[in-house]
């Protein structure tokens, strides 16, 4: 089979999908990438056979540069004579579908990381994208879903083309990379790190933007810097807020309870040395975060919004908070601060729960949708 991998921009390939490609790879298939190489795609793929066509998508629906992303894909996929097409994010999506419209034998999948309309999105979104998902679900054989809430919203797009809309756990993860630590090599990692055995460590890797609301955790940890002088927040990653993020840890003096620690290559450790990991996020997909921190056995305190919720229960393996609830959150961090045995519980639960969203198991998971398309 002859497959093309499309997405808005290669971050994305690089980030979750190189191990689906290598798995259609290995089985023997041709296995092609259609995206905006804004980062250089893995090496790796290209020694595998992988042939790389930038294609300049743009995130923004009314960039002009889509229409001639459009017509390169088309002619791409025409000269190609590709088998199937699956698609990822939303607006490279919507163009592979539209320029696939009227070719014959081929085959349209769609991966959903995280539909732009969901349950509390601003009006636009519903405004710009579900009309656009609706009318693209004409021209797609299948949706593949993250989470529950955009897999029931897929159902109700089904129509005479679109008939089957599958469910799987995430992209998988690396369980060889992210696993539990005893207390001793906590502390070891601790000390390399320049950190106490006494910290009380949140651990947050997001990019600092509004979406994922690192003002929140701000307010809360100056809500308890007086009870639990020895709390301490990591916020890895960079962002179109860090400026303003920055501003408001000065203004309330918590330097030294606030680390921005910037883009990190090594999260794993990261997550090893530290106590709980928190998201206070507006909307996901199904968070790549989390599920780290469950696969290292961390206990979770996150916001109530899609794929958050699809992997923490509350008194489970963590608490589910409002999006908004700053004294909520406030008050579920110092449970866990005064109970180690309640976050030794909620940390087995979290290495139990995950054990499904495995990279091993959502590609047997992708191979059953994959044996309903190949000829």
């Amino acid at each position: 089979m002859k497959i093309l991998y499309v997405s808005t921009i290669s971050n994305t390939v690089n980030a979750f999908l190189i191990p689906h490609i290598k798995y259609l790879l290995k089985e023997g298939h041709q296995v092609d990438i259609a995206s905006n190489v804004i980062q250089e795609v893995s090496s790796e793929l290209s020694r595998l056979g992988c042939n790389i066509h930038n294609i300049e998508f743009q995130r923004s629906p009314l960039k002009k540069e889509n229409f001639s992303a459009y017509k390169k894909l088309k002619d791409l996929v025409l000269f190609g004579k590709y088998d199937i097409i699956h698609t990822h994010t939303p607006i490279a999506s919507f163009i592979a579908r539209i320029a696939c419209r009227n070719i014959s034998n081929i085959k349209i999948l769609y991966t959903a990381h995280g539909f732009h309309f969901f349950k509390g999105a601003p009006l636009k979104n519903w405004l710009i994208y579900y009309p656009m998902e609706k009318f693209a679900a004409n021209y797609t054989d299948a949706i593949i879903t993250i989470n529950s809430e955009d897999y029931n919203s897929a159902n109700k797009l089904k129509n005479t083309r679109l008939k089957s809309v599958f469910k799987v756990h995430g992209v998988g993860i690396d369980f060889k990379k992210f696993t539990y630590n005893n207390s001793q090599q906590k502390n070891i990692l601790r000390s390399k790190y320049g950190y106490n055995s006494e910290d009380f460590i949140l651990f947050y890797a997001a990019e600092l933007n509004y979406n994922k609301h690192q003002d929140l955790l701000i307010e809360v940890i100056n809500k308890l810097k007086t009870k639990i002088p020895n709390i301490k927040l990591l916020l890895a990653g960079e962002g179109s807020l860090k400026e303003k993020y920055e501003e408001q840890v000065n203004k309330y003096d918590l330097g030294t309870n606030i680390e921005f620690l910037g883009f990190r290559n090594d999260i794993p450790n990261l997550l090893k040395l530290s106590d709980v990991a928190v998201s206070a996020s507006r909307r996901e997909g199904l968070p790549v975060n989390v599920m780290e921190a469950m696969a290292t056995g961390l206990p979770l305190i996150v916001t109530n919004c899609r794929g958050n919720r699809d992997l923490v229960t509350n008194g489970k393996n963590g608490y589910v908070t409002g999006v908004n609830n700053i004294d909520e959150f406030t008050r579920v961090v110092e449970e866990l601060y005064n109970s180690h045995e309640l976050r030794i519980k909620l940390s087995e639960n979290s290495i139990e729960l995950i054990k499904d969203y495995s990279t091993e198991n959502v590609i047997k998971e992708l191979e059953q949708i994959y044996l309903n398309y190949f000829k």
